[in-house]
């Protein structure tokens, strides 16, 4: 059994809690700009000073309207400046958070509100309460944000004083929960993860002492926030940055976070592997749809920015090269042929992208790398309050996802699976003392994944206990680095592995709008009815081979369908940060999948 931990760095205590985090901030820099909201076509700034006021007036409302220490109060809304103020507000009550992502189905909301007994629920406006009208909410106020709830709750808390709030705050240890998470539910029911008030402010302080937040997370730099807040890790980063100086903007809708770049030009993003891949796919299309010298000028350029990361090689390893002159060369030309182009597309400033929820893979990392753009991978679940391990300047291994997180531990079992332990790992299921104790071993949260550290404690993914395939034939099938590999390429949006029980591995495949546009375009071709297109589906024949490449002939793909929509959010086959929900697909794609095995 293999173990790597990181001696703690900071100390956790009571007054240093984030729920008291806009008081300190607006004593120290009153004037900063902590926070920017889009509106009207520009964005508008908050300060410190006007954040904890608001902050102050929106607890006070939900205190008059019923909230006790202790209580829960549910916020199901897309990433807005509004979330963060009412989960703000929600601490400074004495409450804990529970977040609902707004593509939750009914029965979801439902369950999540029932098991927590959240008092209020919050949700973004009027149709999705309507979406809400058959769900039994228990006796949970329901409001409304765009119809709204901020200045209703302000004004019913005009007549408290700023002691009722003081009160509250001062009852807060890092013992007391400060949100419930509900698992993603890829698999089951979710559960509800208790993270306490020491796991976010671990969580916060262990990035703030890691490289990567020392050079993003201060005063003068500033980040875009575009995933789900109701994810931990977008939230975690977001107090992280907030407490470091930087300042956060908000954007809730993911599809047009493109063109927000260049208008809040940030110095960081964090993001999931899909947004860097629509914007390496994006380009590269473009260049393909140019014509044939366009798209061997991109080739050449990714070719050399894939060449100019690997002769960095791989910090603390006596792996670097010399670029040779002809790489310099060849790099500087293709910086302001193709790179710049590429920054440009992330907003000009951007030096820094950090990534969890999924596999990047090395091709891109030593890509956004070459171009001056390096991605940092990340690693951590709900129950460990975001990012326990992630990689940073100075200490980058592409392929990993870097090393823990100062103060926390990482262990591989006899089994090779992944366990976790540290300041940032929460403390049980809530109402759930049977899946606590199937959680933990000798105090170590199992997480189902496979992994390998090396001997300097940088953890590597190898796949996940519940997604490996077993054939019909014995051999057991990592899905993730083939999927990977398929989806790096321009016309496929999502790719899905199946075979579990079957005679050969086989993909479900989907086709990227934007990318197919530019392949029909410049192959002169109709988008309409590509799926059965010969030329297309040899191009995806390629695609396949490379990714088959990558293992033994008998673990390759035998067969692959086009399906005739990309899996969305929205149509289910998505969870909010990107993940494929395998089940459904397999279950919506039954007939696509027997008819690959002639059945």
């Amino acid at each position: 059994m293999k173990e790597y931990t990181v001696e703690q760095e900071f100390t956790l205590d009571d007054d240093g809690i984030l729920a008291r985090l806009p008081w300190r901030r607006a004593a120290e820099r009153p004037q900063h700009i902590s926070f920017e909201r889009f509106e009207h076509g520009q964005w508008l700034p908050i300060t410190a000073e006007r954040f904890l006021a608001e902050v102050k007036a929106v607890a006070k409302g939900f205190i008059a309207s019923g909230v006790e220490l202790g209580d829960r109060v549910a916020l199901m809304a897309n990433t807005r400046y509004e979330w963060i103020l009412l989960d703000a507000a929600i601490w400074a009550a004495g409450g804990a958070t529970v977040p609902i992502y707004p593509s939750s189905a009914p029965a979801q909301v439902e369950w999540i509100v029932q098991n927590s007994a959240a008092r209020i629920l919050l949700v973004e406006n009027e149709i999705a309460a309507d979406a809400l009208v058959a769900a039994d909410l228990h006796d949970a106020e329901l409001m409304m944000i765009d119809e709204g709830a901020v200045g209703i709750l302000r004004r019913r808390g005009v007549d408290l004083g700023d002691e009722v709030v003081d009160e509250r705050l001062a009852a807060l240890t890092i013992d007391s929960p400060a949100s419930l998470i509900y698992t993603s539910g890829t698999t089951g029911r979710p559960k509800g993860c208790v993270i306490t008030h020491g796991n976010l402010l671990a969580e916060a302080r262990g990035v703030l002492v890691h490289p990567v937040g020392v050079s993003v997370a201060k005063v003068g730099r500033r980040t875009l926030m575009f995933l789900p807040l109701a994810h931990v890790l977008a939230r975690a980063v977001t107090y992280a940055a907030y407490e470091g100086g930087a300042t956060v903007g908000f954007w809730g809708d993911f599809k047009t976070i493109i063109d927000k770049f260049e208008s809040f030009k940030p110095d960081m993003i964090l993001c999931v592997p899909r947004v860097l891949e629509k914007v390496h796919g994006g380009v590269r299309a473009k260049a393909i749809a140019g014509g044939p010298v366009k798209a061997e000028i991109f080739r050449r350029a990714e070719r050399v920015a894939i060449e100019w990361s690997k002769a960095q090689g791989n910090d603390g390893l006596d792996d670097a090269v010399k670029p040779s002159l002809r790489l310099r060369a060849e790099h500087k030309l293709f910086d302001k042929l193709v790179f710049s182009k590429v920054r440009a597309a992330m907003g000009g400033r951007c030096g820094t992208a950090i990534t969890g929820g999924g596999a990047l893979g090395e091709t891109l990392s030593h890509f956004f790398r070459g171009i001056g753009v390096p991605a940092y991978e990340g690693y951590g679940l709900t129950e460990t309050c975001a990012a326990i391990t992630v990689n940073g300047p100075g200490c980058q291994r592409i392929g990993t996802v870097g090393r823990p997180v100062s103060g926390n531990g990482v262990r591989i079992a006899d089994n090779g699976e992944i366990e976790l332990k540290g300041p940032v790992v929460f403390t049980r299921y809530w109402d759930n003392e049977q899946a606590t104790q199937d959680a933990f071993d000798d105090g170590w949260f199992k997480t189902g994944d496979l992994g390998a550290l090396d001997a300097d404690g940088y953890l590597r993914i190898t796949g996940r206990a519940k997604e490996i395939l077993v054939t019909a034939g014995g051999k057991n099938i990592v899905p993730g680095p083939m999927e990977e590999q398929l989806r790096s390429h321009e016309v496929i949006g999502h790719a899905m592995l199946v075979g579990e029980g079957r005679p050969f591995v086989a993909a479900l495949v989907t086709l990227d709008e934007e990318g197919v546009a530019n392949w029909a375009k410049a192959n002169d071709k109709s988008t309409d009815n590509l799926i059965d297109d010969p030329q297309l589906l040899a191009e995806i024949q390629v695609a396949v081979d490379e990714a088959s490449a990558m293992v033994s002939k008998a673990e390759g793909i035998r067969k692959f369908v086009v399906l005739p929509h990309d899996f969305t959010e929205e149509t289910g086959e998505l969870t909010a940060t990107m993940k494929i929900k395998r089940h459904v697909v397999e279950e919506k794609y039954a007939d696509q999948i027997a008819a690959l095995y002639g059945k």
